[in-house]
């Protein structure tokens, strides 16, 4: 078995090439690490901004889903539930489905509980 030796000067060289790559490596992964650290940072100041914007969203939702016509609601559910179906036809991700299906629950839900309450007071009269 014959092994064939590098020259001495290509092995110097391959260990000094090797050397600034490790510490590109290690610069680039610096620079990464401050940027999500930077990111994080951003994130962290405009989460309370953000939390408060959902929370109004969220309320003013639920106004006009308790301040909405029986029609209104039909409809909006109705719209909600065929654009479901359409995502789900069309071959769109799970999630998108399942969200477009939230606003067609959150109403016929809404209108469920005012049946009920109806015959509730028709039934106590």
């Amino acid at each position: 078995m014959a092994t064939t030796k590098a020259p001495t000067g290509t092995t110097g060289a391959r260990e000094d090439e090797g050397r600034e790559l490790g510490a590109g490596a290690r610069e680039a992964a610096g620079t990464v690490a401050s940027g999500i650290a930077a990111a994080a940072d951003t994130v962290s100041a405009r989460l309370p901004d953000a939390a408060a914007a959902t929370r109004g969203a969220v309320d003013e939702a639920a106004r006009r889903l308790a301040t909405g016509t029986d029609t209104e609601l039909a409809v909006g559910a109705s719209f909600s539930t065929g654009l479901a179906v359409g995502l789900l036809v069309g071959g769109a991700a799970r999630i998108l489905v399942a969200l477009a299906l939230i606003p067609a629950a959150a109403m016929s839900m809404t209108l469920v509980d005012r049946a009920s309450a109806r015959g509730r007071r028709a039934g106590a009269a």
